[in-house]
């Protein structure tokens, strides 16, 4: 029978042993960085619990406009895989690639998608374009038929990092197409019961052009103003006549934008205000839009209240 001394030590020895499983599997998980929240979320239901995924650019933020910081290049710099949208979205982010000493493989998650040329709204007064995005338009996740080749490439590349867990990876975005393929059902249905002449909106931000081309609605964003740039007495004139001539339904807000500029143009343009729409990124886990597929049912859900509807 152990004396005292060498029961304790057996104890010890013993809880230690039980705590290692833990330890090492929080170890293991691949650390991944991803530019923004949409694809931190595509990144989350591919991954499981074998990632632990850092968002750059959180809920309700701007990849347009954003603005590294310090634990931005410490977790580039802890990553194993790095997943960008590319398309000119993240115009930030080779500098902060370079500044951080990244080894971590950098994945384009748009590759394989056919880009559409970005809308004339896009451009400013100068001729350019408000974002910088060159003649591509980068929101290609608004069209699910484009999240579906996100995913895949995501999956693609969590099991070139992590060959162990391909099979997990592999099953989770067959699990996650599946869901996928039902929001886009969902989405079609609602477009198909509003009324043909009702199929249009006014937003702050041309980050719809992939959905106008899937989907039949068409969004309007106002010329001359983008994300980065307040509109003028001149550019909101200029959209009350766009809303009047085109009998424009309604006029939205989006996270991304300052809601004063819909406010305005709703009231002096008698269009409805719709809800929020989610164009750039998630809201945060409590709120409408806490992951992509909660966007896109957030999103069809506020178009077709606001257009289906009579005149405001």
């Amino acid at each position: 029978m152990p004396n005292r001394r060498s029961l304790v030590a057996y104890l010890v020895a013993g809880l230690s042993l039980a705590a290692l499983p833990t330890a090492a599997f929080a170890q293991e998980k691949l650390p991944v960085v991803a530019s923004f929240s949409v694809l931190a979320d595509f990144v989350k239901q591919v991954g499981g619990e074998r990632v632990g995924v850092t968002s750059l650019v959180g809920p309700n933020g701007d990849a347009h406009v954003y603005s590294p910081t310090p634990a931005d290049a410490k977790a580039m710099a802890a990553a194993k895989l790095v997943v960008i949208n590319g398309l000119h979205l993240e115009g930030w982010l080779p500098r902060l690639i370079k500044s951080s000493g990244t080894k971590a493989t950098v994945v384009t998650a748009t590759k394989g998608i056919k880009p559409i040329e970005a809308a004339e709204e896009e451009h400013d007064a100068k001729g350019g374009h408000g974002h910088d995005h060159g003649h591509d338009d980068p929101h290609a996740w608004q069209d699910i038929a484009n999240a579906r080749i996100y995913v895949a490439d995501i999956r693609d590349a969590l099991g070139a990092a992590d060959p162990a867990g391909k099979a997990v990876y592999d099953a989770n975005a067959t699990a996650y197409l599946a869901k996928l393929d039902v929001v886009e059902g969902e989405v079609k249905a609602a477009v198909a019961r509003i009324p043909a002449d009702r199929r249009k909106a006014i937003t702050t931000h041309d980050a719809f052009g992939y959905f106008v081309k899937a989907y039949g609605i068409e969004f309007i964003a106002p010329q001359g103003v983008s994300t980065e740039s307040e509109a003028s007495a001149k550019d909101v004139a200029r959209i009350i006549r766009q809303i009047k001539a085109q009998k424009v339904p309604a006029v939205f807000l989006e996270n991304v934008t300052n809601p004063r500029l819909i406010e305005q143009i709703a009231r002096e343009s008698g269009a409805r205000i719709g809800g929020t729409l989610y164009s750039d990124a998630l809201s945060d886990a409590s709120g409408p839009a806490g992951t992509y597929i909660d966007m896109m049912k957030h999103n069809i859900s506020e178009i077709e209240k606001a257009l289906a509807a009579g005149p405001a």
